[in-house]
């Protein structure tokens, strides 16, 4: 197969990932709010989980595939994007204070997942122990947002009534948004060791960079939709959601199903965890500390992820 193709394929990917994750982010997000469930809590668990499905199929793909490299590289490097490129546009554009109280868990939960994923990785697989403690901080993810939205949950008289057409309209979207992600998935699995094959570049240095950043565009597309809605807790909630599920849910996932234990490279030890770990402490200290997201933020993360881009090609 020429690259002309493969790079075609490799974009039709991307673009049924794109799509796909648009439809199934908008049914999932009016299902949310048909339900009355607040705008932070559908932000870190519904929208999150809708917008990991392409991360989510990808991985468990590479990891059936025993594309190791590709499985981790791929959720770590989402979470990478998210905080260097996304989070970054967000602090940049629509820099906002909020209660400590409303993200603190996520925060804290953030940064625990990556440091107990560092931890039990560093003997170059990813330990029994590790696997079981990732499920745990999902666990207590969604129990802690569960346990909120219980508090926090709209009278059913203030809930929007939904029509036949709505209905309708969301449940095709949420059809053609699962197949669109899960065709687009595959092909970017299978393009992207094609491509990587042919351009002689490792899978993991392919897995971090575009796969990563391409299956994180539906991060990027609700993170852009928030800022010029002026509606900053929805991305704020949605993107420490999502990188919470990328590394307790995807990755350990990927470990059970994985023919032998789940490799991790020396790549993903000495630059892709740590880099992610730092893009944690950059974002979550001072926003626990003042209970704002600031400008400098942005700046520092998006700096910081371009000496990381810089690393892996150079």
């Amino acid at each position: 197969m020429s690259v002309t193709v493969i790079v075609l394929l490799f974009l039709l990917g991307l673009v049924l990932i794109v799509k796909g994750g648009d439809f199934f982010v908008d049914a999932a997000a009016w299902m949310a709010e048909v339900s009355g469930i607040p705008k932070v809590i559908i932000g870190a668990t519904v929208v999150s989980l809708a917008t990991t499905l392409p991360e989510l199929l990808v991985s468990l793909l590479a990891a059936t595939q025993g594309k190791a490299d590709m499985a981790v590289g791929n959720a770590v490097g989402s979470v990478t994007a998210n905080l260097g490129l996304i989070l970054s546009l967000c602090a940049l554009f629509l820099p906002f204070a909020f209660r400590r109280k409303e993200y603190a868990a996520k925060a804290l939960l953030m940064i625990a997942a990556v440091g107990v994923l560092y931890a039990c990785s560093l003997e170059g697989f990813l330990s029994t122990l590790g696997v079981l403690l990732l499920f745990l901080i999902c666990a207590l993810f969604f129990y802690e947002n569960i346990r909120s939205a219980k508090r926090q949950i709209l009278p059913a008289h203030n809930r929007p009534s939904p029509t036949k057409n709505q209905v309708t309209a969301n449940l095709f979207k949420f059809a053609f948004g699962t197949l669109g992600i899960i065709i687009g998935a595959r092909l970017l699995v299978d393009q992207g060791s094609a491509l990587a094959a042919l351009l002689g570049v490792p899978e993991g240095i392919i897995s971090v960079t575009v796969i990563a950043i391409g299956t994180s565009l539906p991060e990027l597309v609700t993170t852009v939709a928030s800022i010029l809605k002026k509606q900053g807790s929805l991305s704020v909630g949605n993107i420490l959601g999502a990188n919470i599920i990328d590394t307790t849910l995807i990755v350990p996932l990927c470990g059970m199903i994985a023919r032998n234990p789940l490799a991790i490279s020396p790549q993903s030890l000495t630059l892709d965890l740590p880099i992610c770990l730092a893009m944690c402490l950059v974002f979550t200290a001072p926003m626990l500390c003042k209970g704002k997201l600031m400008r400098w933020q942005g700046v520092a993360a998006l700096t910081l992820y371009g000496v990381y881009l810089g690393l892996l090609v150079f």
